[in-house]
């Protein structure tokens, strides 16, 4: 491709220009807030974007494409995630330290929410607990689409359709241990770096370009989903990987819809066997909700279970003063997410709406009163232990 053939600047921004049409996905287009917001995601999608726009499938790095900065699509705060691409039908040795959290779990898909990725599903799970761990914590594994003869140590069979690997490692309590250390590299080809040429940046940075508008789609395109569903102040069960969810997890989502002085009480049975589970606030444009300086979430290890074994918690815009508050942060509507990973059943949450007045009524009566010194008390140890976290 010559020279002049290539795209300049200004062809790059007329690309930009058209992600404004996600907008027209919001529940009301017209609210000035929620465009705003919306303009915010169109940006944050540009900026995590690029981590994924240059990456060499012969020289991988794994990137952190969500966080609490990077915060969008429902990122869990309870986990910390990575991604990078490679070759399905190349051989890679993946090593690193384990780390002290819940589990480290490695998703191989065909396809991602990268740049250049489509989505695809999962096609394979690799367990860090599956291998062999050192005293040190240290483990390597090859990955590749047969076993070589002679290989001594772990392997994984790598699918030949593999596009993508996403790393998640969860906590329960949050800053505490050491996070997992992860490095991969090719072992097919040599390890020299190719340097892409013109039209292959320029391909890249189209794509870039681009990826506003497709980021904003997917995530705005949730909230309309839920909504053609009516899933106001209800729940739906959904298998999530084939779109970039976790194989082996029970999803229960939907809104969540309060008018001034009502609370939603959400009750739940735990599975007998669970490895981990949470629950989570989003907003309408399924950013999860500020989960570093609101309690927003809970998860297993979090959250106080009541005296006859179930969850219970509240939604509600004030304070309650019950333990398992899920603070909304001002909003009166959003989107709710309940996950059983690894679970020996999946128990389905029952929401209820209540006047705020009569809400102690509607609970056992040995729900605990928590103070506004112990809210306050608890939300700085939340702030400091969520940045704790090695996030990127």
């Amino acid at each position: 491709m010559a020279n002049n053939e290539l795209p300049d600047w200004r062809q790059y921004m007329a690309t930009l220009g058209d992600a404004d049409q996600v907008l027209a996905l919001l529940a009301d287009p017209n609210d000035p807030f929620a465009r705003q917001e919306a303009h915010r995601l169109l940006f944050l999608s540009l900026a995590s974007g690029f981590l994924s726009t240059f990456v060499d499938l012969d020289a991988p790095d794994f990137v952190p494409l969500v966080n609490n900065h990077f915060n969008s699509v429902g990122a869990n705060p309870d986990f910390i995630y990575a991604y990078t691409q490679i070759d399905g039908a190349g051989s890679y040795r993946l090593s690193g330290f384990r780390g002290d959290g819940l589990f480290l779990l490695f998703d191989f898909a065909a396809g991602g929410l990268g740049v250049t990725d489509i989505l695809g599903p999962s096609v394979g799970v690799l367990d860090a607990d599956t291998l062999t761990i050192a005293a040190d914590g240290s483990f390597e594994v090859l990955l590749s689409t047969e076993l070589p003869a002679g290989h001594e140590g772990d392997w994984f069979m790598l699918d030949p359709r593999a596009s993508t690997i996403n790393v998640r490692q969860a906590a329960y309590d949050w800053g505490a241990g050491n996070e997992a250390r992860l490095a991969i590299e090719r072992i097919d080809r040599t390890s020299a770096h190719h340097r892409p040429d013109a039209a292959e940046t320029a391909r890249r940075l189209a794509l870039l370009a681009d990826y506003p508008r497709r980021y904003g789609s997917f995530a705005l395109g949730y909230d309309k989903g839920q909504r053609e569903r009516d899933l106001v102040n209800k729940l739906e069960h959904d298998d999530w990987a084939e779109r970039g969810g976790l194989v082996g997890q029970h999803y229960y989502q939907g809104i969540f819809q309060l008018q001034p002085g009502e609370a939603m009480i959400i009750e739940t049975a735990l599975p007998e066997r669970v490895r981990y589970w949470n629950i989570q606030l989003n907003d309408r444009l399924w950013n999860s909700i500020d989960w570093f300086n609101h309690q927003s979430s809970l998860n297993g290890g979090q959250a106080v279970l009541d005296e006859d074994g179930l969850f219970r918690a509240v939604i509600s815009v004030e304070d309650p003063g019950v333990p398992n508050w899920l603070d909304p942060a001002g909003r009166s509507e959003g989107s709710l997410m309940l996950r059983w990973t690894e679970a020996s059943s999946g128990p389905e949450p029952a929401l209820r709406v209540v006047p705020l007045v009569e809400l102690r009524r509607q609970l056992p009566t040995s729900t605990p009163v928590i103070t506004a010194e112990m809210r306050d008390k608890a939300l700085r140890e939340r702030r400091r232990s969520a940045q704790l976290r090695r996030r990127w």
